[in-house]
């Protein structure tokens, strides 16, 4: 801790007014609007309190969503300081709501204020803004897991208060002030878990931890529709929560960011900063200043109401895709506040038994004081932004060159996700070359570091691989060419530019000649899979091709690799013909794939169209376990994925379903990570004789290792057998042991199915487990190997790095009938990884070609 910043301990007296405001709920039922909320004030009585309009007092229920709106559409109508503006959907098509409060005269003339403020971010008109007589602008935004539901609850207090206090304070807030209100920004995770607590609360309210209240099923409120945290996704904006919020921030680019969370009943209060040494290195020191000088008004209104709190510990500000960290790279100022959670509404803790009251409580103070030191540090936050703006990159690196490749639909989402974050993309002017590499005009783009976004471009790029500290709160490494396994370099020289991209077309495909013969196309494109499966649910028989041919087309020939796919039209070919090249083009330019009109099953060279080396692709019929003891983020990259990008309808079943139902109608079964131990072994092992497809990722490949379905083993990690260390250093060191997200390298084989539709044999894959496999005798069955040197970028340890080189990274051997495909790292990680989705789709496609054994024509 920092001597001058000490960790907060309550006197006797704040100490028994603590566990008294932490009790009074326990005690006396209802708390008053005093509890909550200045009393040395008086409100505008036109507008409702929260009880009156929800016929409740806050704490005593969790807000539905539908209330939340309702008072918050309410106070917009009838108050003249408040604007309200829907920013997005949530998948469960839920609102999602942004308000926008300030004096009358500020939302006058609103939309003034908001283009002169961007001109703080733009240098070439920075210069000449008067930030003595700006408005500061504050977002507000909480509960973006939607289990931690103090901050919602928090919500609609600070909203009653902004829009009714009245005197002299809450009038310099407002004339001095645009804030930014953002109630829930996780809806669907809110209300599963409003409705959970809600639905098992007792009039006589119980506090065991054990209740049911407290325990909600799984997956649980924390996660959106799909069990994404969204908390991570400020970066890449995978979803449509994230995307709307994020094209609000840039709108209006706040200097402060509030982020309200909860953590552990048996904790306190935390806010930021976090530990120092956990800072992104390109995040300036001015913000970890400016941070702590706001933690001080948190630290005056905490101590007012007695709370314990503390800081510096715990969390960090690393990672560029959280809440609380994203508004560090842009000038802003970000604040993580976390409340222990009373996860229902009153739990036993060490402190005493807290109610949902005294949650919400702390976080409404902590908005308030939040707003009371914008309004002290105005000018300074605004200047600052000016600055962090003004400063010019002083990297080695000028540019960073992107493109090219065979899969332009990945280049697409990447150019998508920089322009989102006002990012200035440009064309290239000519075909350069960089480290060996060829990036052609009109197919590759540059991002050069002299733009206003310069630190936000270097930590979307960037290969980072030392490390202050070896703890890390979340992942280590993000770099977007590797998420995408684009072809990319750094230029250390500046580059002529092209033009400037103003927009992003879809790379349509299109479809190449006529034919009466046959179609083929390659798994290159990211919407290969997606094409397949329509194509096949349509009734076309599908093969791929196991080795590399020539096809005959109109006007030429072309050489097609491993994974490319035969559409096999029936007997009635004129008909099916017509048909097809109608479901074709429109493929083609939803997917962006080229399909090639063969005029021949004849090749000059390969295998012919005919033959048996073109394997028959089954159409997926595909079974996820779900439910207790199973992770639900990977789970629902794998739903996210196979539903919004594929096309593929998902069955999923809780494993003690799975336990007992059929499983005849599936052909692939997928076990996400998670603990299967009691997952019925014999009853997988019988379906995969019989013919089925496994498929295990991370802490499942143990069980599938473990049950022997795969002959792979897990190495055993030594422990540490060093000479006695003091004990204050124990934490920190299991915690560096730990691989928490990192990318590496891996050889692949393109000739393998779990390859197909790749041309370089190498690959970045993206780890955040410890699970290192022993080499295998087979070494047909391996088909990405971690290389002799594997970090690209994030943090490992050498000892963990030196369990990991050479040794697989997948495997994929026959069980009987079956196949069974086991997968160490995450393949479809939070969505935006890109780059080694088609691995996992492949082993979904492919996996029953796998070792397929006796071809055609080698029997008589």
């Amino acid at each position: 801790m920092n001597n001058n910043f000490p960790l907060y301990i309550p006197s006797k007296k704040r100490l028994t007014a603590f566990l008294f405001f932490m009790l009074i709920r326990t005690c006396f039922g209802q708390v008053p609007n005093s509890y909550f909320l200045p009393q040395n004030i008086s409100y505008d009585p036109k507008i409702p309190t929260p009880q009156q309009y929800l016929g409740y007092q806050v704490g005593d229920w969790h807000i539905q969503h539908e209330q939340l709106m309702g008072y918050m559409k309410k106070v917009a109508e009838l108050s003249d300081r408040v604007e309200l503006s829907e920013y997005g959907r949530s998948y469960e098509n839920r609102q999602l709501l942004l308000l926008t409060i300030s004096s009358p005269k500020n939302l006058a003339n609103a939309d003034k204020i908001k283009a002169d403020h961007h001109k703080l971010v733009e240098p070439d008109k920075s210069s000449s803004l008067d930030t003595k007589n700006m408005p500061i602008v504050v977002w507000m935004g909480y509960s973006v897991h939607g289990n931690e539901a103090s901050g919602t609850n928090a919500s609609v207090l600070a909203l009653y208060y902004l829009a009714a206090a009245q005197g002299a304070e809450i009038d310099s807030i407002l004339n001095e002030s645009v804030i930014l209100l953002d109630p829930r920004i996780n809806p669907d995770g809110g209300e599963r878990f409003s409705s959970w607590v809600n639905a098992n609360k007792s009039v006589n309210m119980v506090s065991d931890p054990n209740s049911r209240e407290l325990n909600e099923m799984w997956p649980g409120g924390r996660y959106n529709h799909y069990w994404f945290d969204l908390n991570r996704d400020w970066l890449y904006t995978q979803h449509p929560e994230s995307k709307g919020r994020i094209q609000k921030f840039h709108e209006w680019k706040p200097n402060i960011l509030t982020d309200h969370h909860e953590m552990g009943p048996n904790s306190s209060f935390f806010f930021q900063p976090g530990i120092p040494a956990r800072t992104h290195p390109l995040t300036p020191k001015k913000n970890i200043d400016l941070t702590e000088v706001i933690g001080k008004f948190h630290a005056a209104a905490l101590d007012k109401i007695g709370s314990l709190y503390f800081t510096k510990e715990g969390y960090d500000d690393f990672y560029y895709g959280k809440g609380s960290t994203f508004p560090d790279v842009q000038g802003s100022i970000g604040i993580l506040f976390e409340q222990a959670s009373s996860r229902g509404h009153l739990q036993e803790t060490q402190n005493g038994n807290m109610s949902f009251a005294f949650t919400v409580r702390n976080q409404f103070v902590t908005t308030l004081s939040t707003l009371r030191a914008a309004k002290a540090m105005r000018q300074d936050l605004l200047d600052y932004q000016r600055s962090f703006y003004q400063e010019k990159s002083t990297s080695a690196t000028k540019a960073y060159v992107f493109g090219g490749g065979t899969d332009k639909v990945k280049v697409w989402e990447m150019i998508n996700i920089l322009r989102q974050h006002e990012i200035d993309v440009f064309n290239v002017s000519k075909d350069e070359t960089l480290d060996g590499k060829t990036f052609k005009k009109g197919e590759a783009f540059v991002v050069p570091l002299s733009q206003p976004q310069y630190r936000l471009v270097q930590g979307i790029f960037e290969k980072r691989t030392t490390f202050e500290d070896s703890l890390f709160y979340d992942i280590s490494a993000w770099s977007m060419p590797h998420c995408f396994n684009v072809p990319y370099s750094e230029a250390k020289i500046a580059l002529a530019l092209g033009d400037k991209l103003t927009k992003n077309e879809f790379p349509k495909g299109k479809i190449i000649g006529n034919t009466t013969y046959g179609y083929v196309f390659e798994w290159d494109s990211y919407f290969a899979p997606r094409a397949a499966y329509e194509l096949q649910k349509k009734g076309y028989k599908l093969k791929v091709a196991t080795e590399p041919f020539t096809g005959v087309f109109e006007g030429g020939t072309k050489a097609f690799s491993y994974g490319t796919v035969e559409i096999t039209v029936g007997s009635n070919q004129q008909a099916d013909f017509v048909a097809l090249k109608t479901l074709l083009q429109t493929l083609a330019e939803r997917d962006g794939i080229d399909f090639y009109a063969l005029q021949t099953g004849l090749t000059p060279s390969g295998i012919d169209l005919g033959s048996s080396y073109f394997a028959p692709m089954r159409q997926p019929k595909v079974l996820m376990l779900t439910g207790t003891g199973v992770n639900p983020n990977d789970a629902g990259e794998i739903w996210h994925l196979l539903d919004t990008r594929v096309n593929i309808p998902l069955s999923m079943s809780d494993i003690t379903q799975v336990n007992r139902m059929s499983l005849e109608k599936y052909n692939t079964l997928i076990l996400s990570s998670g603990e299967y131990s009691t997952l019925n072994e014999e009853k997988i092992k019988t379906w995969v004789r019989g013919g089925g497809t496994l498929i295990a990722l991370t802490d499942a490949v143990e069980w599938a290792s473990a049950k022997g379905l795969s002959p792979v083993k897990i190495k055993n990690i030594p422990a540490d057998t060093a000479t006695a260390k003091p004990y204050a250093l124990a934490e920190r060191y299991k915690g560096a042991q730990q691989t928490s997200g990192a990318i590496f390298q891996v050889k692949l084989d393109p000739t393998h199915p779990i390859g197909y539709g790749y041309k370089d044999q190498t690959l970045s894959v993206f780890r955040d487990n410890n699970i290192y496999l022993e080499k295998i005798k087979d070494p047909y069955n391996a088909p990405l190997i971690y290389t002799n040197d594997p970090l690209v970028s994030g943090y490992i340890t050498e000892r963990n790095k030196k369990l990991m080189k050479n040794t697989p990274s997948v495997v994929a051997t026959a069980f009987g009938a079956g196949k069974v495909i086991v997968m160490t790292d995450n393949p479809n990680f939070r969505a935006f990884w890109y780059g080694t989705n088609k691995l996992f789709l492949n082993a979904i496609f492919f996996g029953s070609t796998i070792l397929s054994g006796v071809r055609g024509g080698d029997e008589d």
